[in-house]
């Protein structure tokens, strides 16, 4: 059996709130395809390697986290936007997209599932940054050292973490945000947290990172957002009778 485009739609726009959440681009299926869904190709973000990958698998849905259309973008269908757009629309195949739904889902979003990775316990999100969730803060399983912390953090995401800020006390309560939440640093100082985690830097976050005395850890955009989308796609095939395969296109940023 397969799941219809409809069926898939309803479930996750139910499941990640897409209605209570306001965002920045289009949350759901933004581009149609095919009514019956055997395949999907789960990803970070659905660029023209995705795209070009799950051809390759024969996918009938592509799930993201970053689709199309934001706010601000050049409205006209032309160049990469083309490209894009008119491989998915000539293999009849569904793009769906969650943005900051799935970054702030309590189970499944990206911000949860660093918390699982780096084992941070008493898990709790900011309600003064809205939507709620996407900024969190708990303690560490095990307090570690600035410089333990960032090798345990290297070893997990599989890159090279950039880190600023104090490295004499160890490490004991974090807050943090996937992505590019590089500028929720200050609200982090306000919870009186001895790290902040983000997925990108400013010129401007290391000067607030020395001078608030708090430390700092980029460790990726792409990948600190893998996971939400992995653990998306891994709950749907416990709910549709459909084959799932997470693709990684690797990405430095």
């Amino acid at each position: 059996m397969s799941v219809t485009s409809e069926e898939l739609k309803n479930y996750l726009d139910g499941l990640l709130r897409v209605t209570e959440i306001s965002d920045y681009c289009p949350n759901g299926l933004q581009v149609e395809g095919r009514r019956d869904i055997n395949k999907i190709v789960t990803g970070v973000t659905a660029s023209q390697a995705l795209i070009d990958a799950a051809i390759a698998s024969n996918a009938d849905a592509i799930l993201v986290h970053h689709g199309y259309f934001w706010k601000g973008e050049n409205q006209v269908i032309t160049g990469m936007k083309k490209r894009r757009l008119q491989a998915l629309l000539t293999r009849d195949i569904n793009l769906f997209a969650y943005h900051l739904p799935l970054d702030v889902h309590p189970e499944y979003g990206n911000n949860r599932q660093i918390a699982e990775l780096l084992s941070i316990e008493n898990v709790a999100a900011y309600s003064a940054v809205k939507p709620v969730g996407v900024l969190m803060h708990g303690n560490l399983a095990e307090p570690a050292s600035a410089d333990d912390f960032k090798a345990i953090m290297e070893k997990v995401f599989s890159r090279r973490v950039l880190s600023e800020g104090p490295t004499h006390r160890d490490i004991k309560t974090v807050a943090w945000c996937t992505g590019g939440g590089q500028g929720f640093i200050e609200q982090a100082v306000e919870l009186g947290v001895d790290a902040f985690i983000t997925g990108e830097v400013s010129e401007q976050t290391v000067h607030t990172a020395r001078e608030m005395g708090i430390t700092f850890f980029a460790a990726g955009h792409h990948a600190t957002e893998r996971y939400g989308i992995k653990s998306l796609g891994e709950h749907l095939t416990s709910q549709f009778d459909v084959t799932v395969e997470f693709i990684d296109i690797a990405n430095p940023a």
